[in-house]
């Protein structure tokens, strides 16, 4: 027994060595990240007052927390002449002149 707890001391010492949580650069196209992408575009959408929806364009940082599914991303959106409800938003022409909106 008495082994047992600097054996435990040591497996907890080293796993906060080993199990550093930054953030690392991943693949673009991997579909859970893809997945991600989705729901934060819904999200923004969802919580923006503008009456019109924004579309994906293109990731400019894709990038996961170590051992997590905790994701960092830097996306590129248009501002579309659909309405956020609409179907098929993707699909939408972006709005151009003065309206025109890139976040």
């Amino acid at each position: 027994m008495q082994w047992k707890l600097p054996l435990l001391v040591g497996l907890i010492v080293l796993g906060t060595r080993i199990c550093s949580c930054k953030f690392v650069d991943i693949d673009k196209n991997l579909k859970d990240f893809a997945s991600a992408v989705e729901y934060a575009v819904f999200q923004f959408n969802e919580d923006q007052e503008d009456e019109f929806a924004y579309k994906f364009l293109q990731v400019h940082r894709s990038q996961r927390k170590r051992l997590t599914f905790i994701y960092l991303m830097d996306l590129e959106m248009g501002r579309t002449v659909c309405k956020k409800h609409d179907e098929d938003i993707d699909n939408c022409p972006l709005q151009e002149g003065t309206e025109e909106k890139m976040v």
